[in-house]
Parts: C-alpha cells; structure tokens; sequence
C-alpha cells in the first residue's frame, strides 16, 4: 500500500482511485462497507481511502479528551489487510480546514488527487465549517468529473455501528460488543516501553505499553491476544493484562501492562499489538503484595481458560 500525504503533489500512478473518503478511526464494520463499496464502484481503478491525519477533531478541539481507537500507523496496518492499495493521508490543518465545499472537492477530489469515483457515509459533511452534504458532493462530481457514491450508516442489533459507539462498549467494560462492531478485536499497538519492573519483582514480568492519545477502555484486568510483530520472538500469545494506573503504587498514567504467558525473552522497543478480549475485573489496590499475587494467579488463570476457548 502507498501512503500519498499530500494532494498538491500526486504522481500519474497514484491517481485515477476508486476511494472511500472518511476518518476511518478503528476501521470498523461500517467503514469495511463503504471500502467495499469504493472497491465494487470502478473494478478496474486501484481502491483508495482518503482520511486525515491529525483527526479533524483533534484539530478543532485540540485539549479535549484523548478520543482515538487506534493511532495512524495501526490505521494504516489494517487498512492494509482489507486491500487498500492507495492511502491518501492528508495532513489536517488550517489551509485544508479553511477551503469551501467546493474547493475540497476540486483543488484536493478532482485537481489534487485526480480521484474517479468517491464513497462517503450518509452522515459526510466536508467543507469550511462543514458546510458541504452528501447532495452537494454529488452536484460537484458531476460538473467535475467524478463518480460519487452515498453508503448508508450500517447498524447492528438496533445500534448504528460507529466509532462513537465503540468507545461507548470500551468504556462501559464491553470489549466483545466493541470487537462485533469492529469486525475484529480491538487492539493497542505500539512499542514495549521501560517500566518500573515491579511485575518481574512479583513473579510476573510484563510489557508495558503508553496509551497516550488514544480513547481509555474501562480500567481494569482483561484476557489477552498478543502479537509480537518483529524480531526474533515475533509470533501470538496469550496473556493476561492491567490497564490503568496502578494504584497499588501510587501512580496516575495509564498504561496498559501485559504479562504474556509461557514466554521468555526481551521485548524492550518492540512493536505489539494487544487486543483485548474479555474484561476480568475492575481495577483495584490490595491491602499486600501477598494479597495482589494471588489476585494474579487468579485472573492468570481465569484468562487462560477464556482464550482456550477461542
């Protein structure tokens, strides 16, 4: 897959997509669908998304509360895996942000990308102040030149399928209802970082990842899937994980710390990626350390039995 991040200097190869245009935050079910629908819309054509990068609202909002699922480069990895083959990231700023509807859809669609069909959700505003529908999106791509087609929202059970609705299932301790509107687990992605080794003490030595800037699932202990993804231990585990603050120590970044099972070896700056299948329990202090260890032999062995079951 080539990554395009910017739409002023696009090469012949690189133009004449089929895309699906959108923030794409957890490559969900619903994001899969207008995917599909971009890829069934020019057979022939190469299958693109376009998305930005930082998240529009991140932009807008820049002190609000970390809300992502997943960061850009974990995007990019699944985006990956579902076939896209032209990924046109574009660097969201004020010079983007301040063109008018029409401006988007000539200087960035039609000039800069040079894209012959569009796929967007129901819900797509673009635009200065998001001024532009799906009805005007349309109007443009007839004068200019371009295909448009309008994918309405997928729901499942009575609930529409969003990212909004994902973080609701995390936060709310749901990481299999977030996994069915994903289409796939949800997973952390990053390197191992240094800690304070305090798991090793404890008999249960962990790789300690930052969440930072994305969207907190609820705190707490949870079954599950890790995948090394290089170096010479690269392969799939399974594990038992905290996510939260350690309040057994006193500290307040959240991090999330997976203790992986059977597994010998030094993970220091490699790449992982946890998926979280099922939450165990909430997060708590112990009045011991006696007592912390044989919570953790417990839920060792509850995640144990949980994963054998997959």
């Amino acid at each position: 897959m080539r990554i395009i991040s910017d739409y002023q200097f696009v090469e012949d190869t690189d133009r004449g997509a089929t895309a699906a245009i959108g923030n794409f935050d957890g490559v969900h079910l619903g994001h899969r669908s207008v995917i599909e629908m971009a890829r069934a819309a020019a057979v022939d054509a190469p299958l693109g998304v376009v998305t930005f990068d930082p998240h529009p609202r991140a932009h807008f909002a820049p002190h609000s509360a970390p809300f992502r699922l997943m960061s850009s480069a974990a995007r990019a990895s699944r985006l990956a895996k579902v076939g896209v083959e032209k990924l046109y990231q574009l660097p969201f700023a004020t010079a983007l942000a301040s063109l008018t509807p029409f401006e988007f859809a000539d200087k960035v669609l039609h000039r800069g990308l040079g894209l012959r069909h569009v796929v967007v959700g129901a819900d797509f505003c673009f635009g200065k102040g998001r001024a532009g529908t799906t009805a005007d999106l349309v109007t443009f791509g007839a004068e200019l030149g371009f295909g448009v087609t309008i994918a309405p929202l997928m729901a499942q059970a009575e609930q529409t399928v969003s990212s909004t609705a994902i973080r609701q299932a995390l936060s709310d301790a749901r990481p299999r209802d977030a996994a069915a509107m994903l289409g796939h687990w949800h997973r952390i992605e990053g390197p191992v970082i240094g800690g304070e080794q305090r798991g090793r003490e404890l008999g249960y030595p962990t790789a300690n990842m930052s969440i930072d800037g994305l969207h907190p699932p609820a705190f707490g202990v949870y079954a599950v899937l890790v995948d090394v993804l290089e170096g010479p231990h690269k392969g799939s585990y399974h594990g038992v994980a905290s996510m939260g603050v350690r309040p057994m120590f006193g500290e307040n970044r959240p991090n999330l710390e997976s203790f992986i099972f059977d597994f010998k070896g030094d993970l220091y700056g490699t790449p992982l990626s946890v998926a979280l299948v099922e939450h165990l329990r909430g997060e708590e202090k112990f009045d011991s350390l006696e007592a912390l260890i044989t919570q953790m032999d417990a839920d060792s062995a509850a995640a144990r039995a949980i994963l054998a079951e997959l």
